[in-house]
């Protein structure tokens, strides 16, 4: 007997369970002001080369699976953003990445000859694969519910943010680790600028995209999979950084 479609509400609640346990106990150690540059370096290494590096061209493979053409417009604006800069500050969204690292003291050559730990290569890979799956949504969900989602999509769905005013991006800098604890000069913190300029409505978007179009209990099914798949990968991800890092779990 085939399973009913979930209800909407019901299949974003199975989604956000999943994404209510994404978090790391190591996340406010690498964060914090007892971490040294080379953790710090090798944190961001892993980071740089799993998805950061490639992420417009991740984006990109879903927008050639053809979904429907709303949902290629917001694919396409997602693209141009992180891959040009042109709704914010007119770099990339890695080049901005090498900025805030040059601005921690790490030439950019660091990250061009870095080294995948084994489970960042199994979640590298899987999002190579996910993202090429025949159906789209997948794809889409992998993308933009799980890496770029966190364990405050809950709240972020329920309380949507505003617009940050530019005094309030300039607080939300000030009050960022890197400033707090490693004295990065302001200036190179671009990257964190231009997602704070345009992250208002984009957990809802993405949450409404796949909600939307995964409109069989077959694709609801395929999208719970992709993201609890997603979760254990990138704990595993995150272990082997803390482990490389030699961080202790309080």
């Amino acid at each position: 007997m085939a399973q009913k479609r979930l209800s909407r509400t019901q299949f974003l609640e199975r989604l956000l369970s999943i994404m209510d346990r994404k978090h790391h106990w190591a996340w406010p150690i690498i964060m914090g002001p007892g971490i040294s540059k080379a953790q710090l370096k090798l944190h961001y290494q892993q980071e740089f080369l799993v998805y950061v590096r490639d992420f417009p061209v991740l984006l990109a493979r879903v927008h050639g699976q053809n979904p429907p053409p709303d949902v290629r417009r917001m694919l396409a604006e997602n693209i141009y953003e992180e891959d040009t800069g042109g709704l914010s500050f007119g770099r990339s969204h890695p080049e901005l990445f090498n900025e805030m690292m040059q601005g921690l003291g790490f030439r950019n050559e660091v990250f061009r000859t870095a080294k995948l730990l084994p489970a960042s290569a199994r979640y590298r890979k899987w999002l190579e694969q996910v993202t090429a799956s025949r159906d789209w949504v997948v794809g889409a969900a992998a993308l933009a519910v799980f890496v770029e989602g966190s364990i405050k999509d809950r709240q972020e769905i329920q309380e949507p943010s505003k617009p940050k005013s530019e005094a309030e991006i300039e607080a939300y800098i000030d009050a960022h680790p890197l400033i707090r604890h490693h004295n990065i000069a302001r200036q190179s913190m671009d990257l964190i600028r231009a997602h704070q300029q345009v992250e208002a409505g984009h957990r809802q978007d993405a949450y409404a995209m796949v909600v939307g179009y995964a409109d069989t209990r077959r694709r609801q099914n395929a999208v719970l999979a992709c993201v609890s798949q997603g979760l254990t990968l990138w704990m595993a991800y995150r272990d082997s950084i803390a482990k490389a890092c030699k961080l202790v779990k309080p």
